[in-house]
C-alpha cells in the first residue's frame, strides 16, 4: 500500500499544479474549482494509503522481489447475497428524479435510502448472517 500511497500524492502535486497553470491561464472559475477539488480528493485518497500502509503488513506490490502468486489468495469479504445496494440504487434515482420533477419526491426517497442504509451496514449484526 505504501506504493499506492506515494503515486497519489505525486498525483495530487501535479493536479494542483495543473490547478494553478489553468487557474491562471483561462480565468475560468469552474474547472479551476473542479481542479481544486480533485487536488483534495487525491491528497485525501493519498494521505489514508500512506497512512494505513504504516498499520498494516507488508505487501507483495511493496516487495521488489515478489512474484505474481505471493499476492495470490483471499482478498476480503464481498457480501454474494445483500439487497441493500439495489434499495439504495432506487432510493438515489428517486432523490435525483426530485430534482427534476418535485422536491415533494424527497419525502420519499430520503427515508427509503436511509432505512436501505441502515440494512447495509448492519447486516452482519442481526438476522440468519450474524455468525459470518
Amino acid at each position: 500500500m505504501k506504493i499506492q500511497g506515494k503515486m497519489f500524492m505525486w498525483l495530487s502535486v501535479f493536479i494542483l499544479v495543473m490547478a494553478i497553470v489553468y487557474g491562471w491561464w483561462s480565468k475560468e472559475p469552474a474547472g479551476t474549482t473542479a481542479l481544486f477539488l480533485a487536488f483534495g480528493l487525491a491528497i485525501m485518497i493519498g494521505f489514508y494509503l500512506g497512512f494505513t500502509a504504516k498499520r498494516v503488513d507488508v505487501g507483495a506490490q511493496d516487495d521488489k522481489e515478489a512474484d505474481v502468486a505471493d499476492d495470490a489468495g483471499e482478498i476480503g469479504f464481498f457480501s454474494p447475497h445483500s439487497w441493500q445496494p439495489l434499495f439504495l440504487a432506487v432510493g438515489g434515482a428517486f432523490a435525483f428524479l426530485a430534482v427534476a420533477v418535485g422536491w415533494w419526491l424527497m419525502y420519499f426517497s430520503a427515508p427509503l435510502m436511509l432505512i436501505a442504509l441502515w440494512g447495509w451496514v448492519f447486516e452482519y449484526y442481526r438476522g440468519e448472517n450474524r455468525t459470518q
